[in-house]
């Protein structure tokens, strides 16, 4: 039974998401995988989330660490993992509804298969049926990433096992093991990417990363972010991202991937300027000049990533990359800019 069933520790991450913890814990009680425990992380909310915590009697185990602020994503699922007592780690977002057996069959994978470091199941759009929010993500030699199935409608192309480069933190199923060796997230990255940059050490480590459609939840993508300012959300993502690159390529795709993708950022900023979006001109300024002010920081730790690597950038890309696609990334940066 102990070997079947694992103990699972799910972890979330609440900012005045009190409406959005009554839906996810109520989908949680009607799980039918019988072993885990819920650790919520509390970033200072003043919306009743505390004292709806507080007198929540519906869950066998629930731990409720409170921050006096908004530390963002990152470091708060730290703190979670520092409490946790699970074989396995699972990350879910607060603005999630997730199905009665969607731990079953992720939790079998991972018990059977010593190569699967970390699974995604499939995530649908909650106030949109039949389409997606993300099927897995994958890696270019732009340093841009493909986000698979993105506000797509589901379809039997997205009905298969696969291997992808990145999960997405809304839901993610870990194994603990996989943590001791590379760390959890990047407590500088705050929120946006720390995902993808965690799961590119859990592939240059020899583990894999998994997508598992036999599974499913619903995100109601965006909501959390809300909450935060948007000139942060996506200075984050950039600085993180450029960060992120700096930390785990390989020294010579150094030039050749991060020299692209900052050429691309110019050309990204200039057709700012010239629609007069000045924010995000600034936006783009301050990511690249955090990284500069913070190079120091992120070669210290790009040497311990380093010093993590079995496998080789090319073999990475060979299994977990895509072809540039110039058209593609182009319909993507306006569904993004739209989304936003």
């Amino acid at each position: 039974m102990k070997n079947r069933f694992p103990l699972v520790s799910i972890i979330i991450i609440n900012f005045n998401g009190l409406n959005f913890l009554k839906v996810c814990f109520d989908s949680l009680t009607k799980i039918k995988y019988p072993i885990w425990e819920a650790i919520v992380v509390d970033n200072g909310s003043n919306d009743g989330s505390i004292e709806f915590l507080n007198g929540y009697k519906n869950f066998k185990s629930l731990k409720v660490i409170r921050n006096s602020c908004n530390l963002g994503f990152a470091k708060p699922n730290n703190q979670g993992f520092q409490i946790a007592k699970g074989k396995y780690i699972l990350l879910l977002n607060n603005d999630t509804r997730v199905n009665p057996d969607f731990l079953d069959k992720p939790v079998e994978i991972l018990n059977s298969n010593k190569k699967i470091g970390v699974i995604q199941p499939k995530i649908f759009l909650m106030e949109k049926p039949g389409y997606l929010d993300n099927t897995g993500s994958f890696m270019t030699k732009t340093g841009f990433l493909v986000h698979e199935g993105y506000l797509e409608k589901d379809s039997k192309i997205f009905d298969k096992e696969k291997k992808v480069f990145a999960t997405k933190g809304a839901c993610m199923l870990i194994k603990r093991e996989v943590i001791e060796k590379v760390g959890l997230f990047d407590d500088d990255f705050f929120a946006y990417f720390e995902e993808s940059d965690f799961c590119w050490r859990v592939w240059l480590s020899g583990y894999e990363v998994m997508f598992c459609p036999q599974t499913s939840i619903f995100h109601k993508v965006g909501a959390t972010s809300k909450n935060m300012n948007q000139f942060s959300i996506n200075y984050h993502s950039l600085k993180n991202r450029i960060a992120s690159l700096i930390k785990n390529l390989k020294f010579y795709n150094l030039f050749l991937i991060l020299v692209p993708h900052l050429i691309i950022l110019g050309a990204i900023t200039i057709y700012y300027l010239l629609n007069l979006k000045f924010d995000k001109v600034k936006m783009v300024a301050a990511a690249l000049w955090w990284n500069i002010i913070h190079l120091s920081s992120v070669l210290r730790k790009r040497k311990i990533v380093q010093e993590l690597r079995v496998v080789g950038d090319k073999e990475i890309f060979r299994k977990v990359g895509r072809k540039i696609n110039i058209l593609a990334m182009l319909k993507h940066f306006k569904k993004v800019e739209k989304n936003f």
